[in-house]
């Protein structure tokens, strides 16, 4: 059966312009999403590149296949970002010229309400990226307190009502359990004043159901090692892109590259450097933005921003 992985690639225009790839390169697309990104790349290359494409979707993994079949160089591998230098060498990749990570929920899964990601459809609480294994949203819901449910929405989702939606969540699920998107679309409803969610720029849920993705699927945590896993199997002058859509996942992402560059914890008043951290390499630029034909054309873009870090050469 044809998978219908419908994908937006965001600042597609932006990551080959960074990227620049090269004949004969090795890249990873860490998240392959519907390959969009991937495609471009091998492109680019003269469709002389080898691309190792991880998605922890086996959907998406299905649907980037079929849509790079006529590219020699490319190879699908199952499995989570967070694992690439393990998933990378039992594929036998060499060092990477460069390496893409756009993180965050793709358009398919979105638009898909059967995956539970969406709170504008009536689904099942899932929310798993990898639908092979873990448990889902109504699970996780299930066994949580009130009080780490009230933790990660303030930490995941920097929510302002944290307090308020983890007392509801308390008082409805004691009701009957939390099933479905709407369920839980309704405790925020009960929690937040209409007053106030008529002033919100967006859906009011948006932050809760972001805080419950990022706990289901550990999206946070294990960042900061896959940045450095990531640059330390780029080649020397091999660039790494990271799209992030949140300020939560930016901030890791800024301050991480930031340490790659300056890695020094001597005082600021030693004259000589003792502590023997190197750098790794440098930031490219600043954060990278969506044009606003970008941002017209597709909406769930406006938060994108790219970051770029270049391994040092030899």
């Amino acid at each position: 059966m044809e998978i219908n992985f419908h994908h937006i690639p965001v600042l597609f225009e932006e990551v080959m312009e960074w990227m620049d790839p090269q004949p004969d390169g090795v890249y990873a697309d860490g998240t392959l999403g519907g390959g969009g990104h991937s495609e471009g790349i091998l492109r680019l290359s003269g469709g002389t590149a080898r691309l190792y494409g991880i998605d922890r979707d086996e959907e998406a993994i299905a649907a980037a296949s079929a849509r790079l079949k006529d590219y020699p160089g490319f190879q699908a591998i199952h499995g989570n970002f967070h694992d690439a230098a393990e998933l990378l060498h039992a594929a036998g990749a060499p060092a990477l010229t460069g390496a893409l990570l756009d993180l965050g929920v793709s358009s398919h899964q979105l638009d898909e309400g059967g995956r539970g990601f969406s709170y504008h459809e009536d689904a099942p609480l899932d929310m798993r990226m990898d639908t092979s294994r873990g448990e889902t949203a109504a699970e996780y819901l299930a066994r949580i307190s009130p009080e780490e449910f009230r933790r990660i929405l303030t930490d995941y989702g920097e929510e302002k009502w944290a307090a308020r939606i983890a007392q509801i969540f308390a008082e409805k699920r004691a009701q009957k359990p939390l099933l479905t998107t709407q369920d839980l679309v309704a405790v925020v409803d009960a929690a937040i004043p209409k007053a106030v969610r008529r002033k919100d720029d967006g859906h009011p849920a948006r932050r809760t159901f972001q805080a419950v993705r990022i706990a289901v699927n550990d999206e946070l945590a294990p960042l900061e090692k896959a940045l450095y896993d990531f640059v330390d199997l780029l080649a020397p002058g091999g660039r790494l892109l990271v799209i992030t859509f949140q300020s939560l996942e930016d901030r890791i992402v800024k301050n991480t590259f930031r340490t790659m560059q300056n890695p020094c914890i001597c005082p600021p008043k030693v004259p000589i450097c003792t502590c023997g951290r190197k750098p790794l390499g440098k930031a490219l630029g600043g954060a990278v933005k969506p044009s606003k034909n970008e941002v017209d054309q597709n909406v769930r873009s406006r938060s994108a921003k790219l970051r770029i870090f270049e391994k040092k050469g030899e």
